[in-house]
C-alpha cells in the first residue's frame, strides 16, 4: 500500500508447483523446426514452449555440464575447471542443439497461462537481493537504472574483484551505494543455491524441480523493500517467523519494521483493503472526479475505455474537462495495471482532446505513473483517434478478484455490485445532488439496513451530512427495496433519476 491506497495485490495458491525462476530437469518431447522451438515435459498437464531465442548462448556448456552431472563423472559445482563450449549461433536452428527424449535443464521464465504451458529459457539464473547469478558465463552487467558511471565502475570493479570463474553476474538497481561486505555476503548465499541444486541433479529423475524459487512472500521483500517502507504487518506467526529470518538476512536494519497484527478485526478490514478489493477489480473503476474508467479483458488485449461521467463538468469547457478526466485516468490504469498485474497488448481510449500538447501532457502523465512498476513495459504516444497503447511483461496469469456477490434479495437468481460499496455511493451521490446540481429539499428512500446503518449512533451519518450541507436529508425505510436499491427524491416528490 501507498499513501493508504493498495497498489499491488498478490495471491499465492499452495498447489502452484510452476512459479518463475523454478528450474526443473526437462525431457524433449517434440522439436518443431517449424516454430524453431520445443516442447519440454516438466510435469505440468501441457508441455512447456522452449524457443530458440530463449535457449541462450551457453546452453551447449549447459547441456554438457547437465550430462556430466547425471552419468556421475567428477564433476565440481565450482565450475572454475569447467571448459565452456563455444556460443551457439544466432540464427540457428533448435533440431542442431536438442534431440528428442534429451534430458535438458530449464528455468520457468513465465507461468502457465489461460491454455498455454509454462514458458521456459535455458540461460539458468539465480536472483538475490542485490545481483543475480548467471552460471556458464563470465559477464558482468549492470542495471541500466544505475546511470551514475562512477557507480557503475565502482561496483563493476567490486564484482570482478570477488565472483568465480565462469560465473557471470548482474548488478540489481538496489545494490548502488552498498560495500562489498554486503555485496560478498549476497554473492555467497546465491553461490550456496546453486551448490545445493547441482547436489539435486545429480540424483535427480525427470521433471524434478532442481532449485525451487522462494515463497511469494520473501520474492516479494527480496525486490522491492527499500528505504520507503515503513511497516510490513503480518497476521500469520509462522510468515512472521519466516519474514523476520529473512529480513534479518538481507537488510537486518530493517527488521524492526516488521509487526505482528494480533487484532480482533481481520487485517483486510483492519487496513480498508477489502473495501479496496471490492472496489478496484470490478468492470468499472471511479475517478475521484466523477469520471470513471471500464476495463474489458479479450485474449488477446486488454481494453480501457475512459468516461467522463455526468459529474465531472466543472470545467469551463470541454478540451479542459477532458484533459482533466484523462490525467486523473492515466494515474488510476497505472495503478491497475499493477494492481492486476495486467500484461500483453492494453489499448486506452482517452477522451478526445484536439490540443497536441495535452495529448503530451497525459503521455508524460501514464510514464511518470509508471515508473515504478516492475515489469518491463512501452508506451507509444496517443494516436489520432486518441488512442493509447501500451505492451506489459506478463510472467504470470492476471489477477482477478470476483466482486459480484449473490443478491440476498433473489437468493442467487440475479447478481449486484458488491454491496459494501452501497452506502459509499449513496454519499457521493448526496454530495453531487447539494452542491453541485444545489437541490433545496432531498428525501431518500433506501433498504431498512442502510435506513438503519446512515441513522445509527448520536452522531450519525445522517446528523454529519446536516452539519455539512446546512440541510436536513429525510431518510425514508423502503422494505420493497434491495438492499442495492435506492431512489432520491426532490422537494415535489418526484424522482431523480442519476445515471
Amino acid at each position: 500500500m501507498k499513501d493508504k491506497d493498495l497498489v499491488e495485490f498478490h495471491f499465492e495458491e499452495e498447489s502452484t508447483r510452476f512459479k518463475v525462476g523454478d528450474i526443473f530437469l526437462g525431457t524433449v518431447k517434440k522439436v518443431v523446426p517449424g516454430l524453431n522451438a520445443a516442447f519440454i515435459d516438466i510435469g505440468y498437464e501441457k508441455d512447456a514452449f522452449l524457443h530458440y531465442l530463449d535457449l541462450g548462448p551457453q546452453v551447449s556448456s549447459l547441456n554438457k555440464f547437465t550430462k556430466y552431472v547425471l552419468t556421475r563423472k567428477n564433476t565440481s559445482s565450482k565450475l572454475a575447471k569447467f571448459k565452456l563450449e563455444p556460443d551457439i549461433d544466432k540464427s540457428g536452428k533448435i533440431s542442431q542443439v536438442l534431440s528428442k527424449n534429451q534430458r535438458i535443464l530449464v528455468q520457468i521464465v513465465k507461468e502457465p497461462i489461460s491454455t498455454k504451458g509454462p514458458r521456459l529459457s535455458c540461460e539458468i539464473s539465480i536472483a538475490g537481493r542485490y545481483l543475480v547469478l548467471v552460471p556458464f558465463s563470465n559477464t558482468v552487467s549492470i542495471s541500466k537504472k544505475i546511470s551514475e558511471s562512477e557507480e557503475r565502475k565502482r561496483l563493476t570493479r567490486l564484482i570482478n574483484s570477488i565472483r568465480q570463474e565462469n560465473f557471470g553476474i548482474i548488478i540489481r538497481t538496489v545494490a548502488m551505494g552498498k560495500d562489498v561486505a554486503e555485496l560478498d555476503r549476497d554473492l555467497t548465499n546465491l553461490m550456496d543455491i546453486w551448490h545445493e541444486g547441482v547436489k539435486n541433479l545429480r540424483f535427480a529423475k525427470a521433471r524434478s524441480k532442481i532449485v525451487g524459487e522462494m515463497s511469494k512472500v520473501s520474492s516479494i521483500l527480496r525486490d522491492i523493500l527499500n528505504e520507503s517502507f515503513d511497516s510490513v504487518n503480518v497476521d500469520s506467526k509462522t510468515i512472521y517467523e519466516e519474514i523476520k529470518t529473512y529480513i534479518r538476512k538481507i537488510a537486518p536494519d530493517r527488521e524492526k519494521i516488521l509487526k505482528m497484527y494480533n487484532g480482533k478485526i481481520k487485517i483486510f478490514e483492519q487496513y480498508g483493503i477489502e473495501k479496496q478489493l471490492k472496489s478496484l477489480f470490478g468492470k468499472s473503476v471511479s475517478l475521484p472526479g466523477g469520471g470513471y474508467i471500464v476495463i474489458e479483458h479479450t485474449e488477446a488485449l486488454h481494453v480501457i475505455d475512459v468516461n467522463s461521467g455526468n459529474k465531472s463538468n466543472s470545467e469551463e469547457n470541454q478540451e479542459k474537462t477532458a484533459l482533466n478526466v484523462n490525467l486523473e485516468a492515466a494515474k488510476e490504469i497505472a495503478r491497475q495495471l499493477r494492481l492486476r498485474d495486467m500484461g500483453g497488448i492494453i489499448v486506452i481510449d482517452f477522451i478526445d482532446m484536439r490540443r497536441t500538447e495535452n495529448k503530451k501532457k497525459v503521455y508524460n502523465a501514464i510514464k511518470d505513473e509508471m515508473k515504478e512498476d516492475r515489469s518491463k513495459f512501452t508506451i507509444l504516444p496517443l494516436s489520432k483517434f486518441g488512442l493509447m497503447q501500451i505492451t506489459r511483461q506478463r510472467v504470470r496469469p492476471e489477477l482477478n478478484i470476483i466482486t459480484q456477490e449473490i443478491c440476498p434479495s433473489c437468493n442467487g437468481s440475479g447478481k449486484i455490485s458488491a454491496s459494501i460499496l452501497i452506502a459509499d455511493v449513496i454519499e457521493k451521490n448526496i454530495d453531487f445532488l447539494l452542491t453541485k446540481q444545489n437541490e433545496k429539499s432531498l428525501t431518500v428512500t433506501l433498504h431498512p439496513y442502510l435506513h438503519a446503518y446512515f441513522r445509527y449512533g448520536v452522531l450519525s451519518r445522517q446528523l454529519k451530512w446536516f452539519l455539512k450541507y446546512q440541510r436536513w436529508i429525510h431518510l425514508e425505510e423502503d422494505t420493497s427495496l434491495g438492499i442495492a436499491e435506492y431512489k432520491f427524491l426532490n422537494a415535489n416528490g418526484e424522482e431523480i433519476q442519476i445515471k
